[in-house]
């Protein structure tokens, strides 16, 4: 019996427990301090719709050089990034299987040369012979065609030799136009032939940034040749936005990505930055307009890593909300893409955000 009476006792003393406890709650609510704060309420702004699509930086000209003779590399006079000057050497190839080439042709072209001298005078021959009448039409119509067969002969070897001087001339590979040397693709001892890359030259004057867009975007960018575009280069963001220009687009997208390939022109001149091929960049394109919330950089409060606006309700009392900013407007004012209607009252310059519920007093 007495372990059943000390049973029923427990509950009996935790009633007073629970009335204290009840009693407190109140006193809680009424121990928040009222904070003055400024006021401005959330605005809505319509801003300028757009999406990031990241591409490549390339050079405004770029070759694949190569030989049109095959023979050996017997040097290379050139190394990775050195500046080149238009018609500079770049490559020497051995000259001797040009050089024959050459011999070959010319020799063709004497021989056929003296045999235009020998059908020029038989024609000549049967001219006079049949002027006199010893002569048959058919006999000079034979010569005549001798003669213009000889003269073809000698035009047909002069572009021989024409072509094979041209090769020869091909043992020096040169520069086709001032540049940097972005690639090379052969040594000394490498077998050169026609077709086969040797050296990449890069112009160093003009960048191009280069993206992939896909076609669902591509309508609505409305990408046409000469459109502005905004780019950044991930490289140098000291540059900040660059004003850039398209100046080509595929004409259809690629079969494999379903992506148009477009060619954005970055700012040129004696006073552009210097910018290395191969960097990567981003362009910004313009979908449109769309209805944005801002709110003043006051309002917001950073707190464990996330950034929140402190609302004053209808009751006057705070309720703290997380945001996701978006990039800052032109009067300074920041871009809140989620967490606001654009219609709330916020409390500006709180370095901290004050608990749920805290009083806030209005203040000029």
């Amino acid at each position: 019996m007495k372990t059943f009476s000390r049973i029923l006792a427990l509950p009996l003393l935790a009633l007073p427990l629970a009335a204290c406890g009840d009693s407190h709650a109140p006193a809680a609510v009424a121990a928040l301090q009222p904070v003055a704060v400024r006021i401005a309420s959330a605005g809505r702004l319509a801003a300028a719709d757009h999406t990031e699509i990241s591409g490549t930086v390339a050079a405004g000209r770029s070759t694949d050089v190569s030989s049109r003779v095959m023979a050996m590399i017997t040097a290379v006079h050139v190394e990775l990034g050195d500046s080149v000057a238009a018609g500079q050497t770049l490559l020497s190839i051995d000259p001797t299987t040009a050089e024959g080439q050459l011999a070959q042709a010319e020799g063709g072209l004497a021989q056929a040369r003296a045999a235009l001298v020998l059908a020029t005078r038989n024609h000549e021959r049967f001219q006079a012979l049949a002027a006199t009448e010893s002569a048959s039409e058919l006999e000079l119509d034979m010569a005549r065609m001798q003669f213009e067969q000889a003269a073809g002969a000698v035009k047909q070897a002069e572009g021989a030799v024409s072509a094979a001087r041209s090769v020869a001339r091909e043992s020096s590979v040169r520069a086709p136009f001032a540049g940097r040397v972005a690639a090379r693709f052969a040594e000394v001892g490498d077998l050169a032939a026609p077709g086969r890359p040797l050296v990449r030259i890069e112009s160093q004057a003009g960048r191009r940034l280069v993206v992939e867009v896909p076609e669902s975007l591509a309508a609505a960018a409305s990408l046409v040749s000469g459109a502005a575009i905004t780019v950044t280069l991930d490289a140098r963001p000291d540059l900040g936005q660059l004003a850039g220009t398209v100046i080509e687009v595929s004409p259809g997208p690629d079969p494999v990505t379903h992506a148009f390939t477009v060619k954005i022109d970055l700012p040129s001149g004696a006073d552009s930055p210097s910018i290395a091929a191969g960097s990567a960049g981003r362009a910004f394109l313009p979908l449109g307009q769309r209805d944005s919330v801002v709110v003043p950089r006051e309002a917001i409060v950073r707190s464990g890593g996330l950034d929140l606006v402190v609302v004053r309700d209808e009751q006057g009392l705070a309720q703290s909300r997380v945001v996701t900013l978006g990039a800052a407007t032109a009067d300074g004012r920041v871009e809140v893409l989620s967490g606001l209607a654009g219609d709330e009252s916020l409390a500006l310059g709180l370095a901290v955000a004050p608990p749920l519920g805290t009083p806030l007093e209005v203040t000029p």
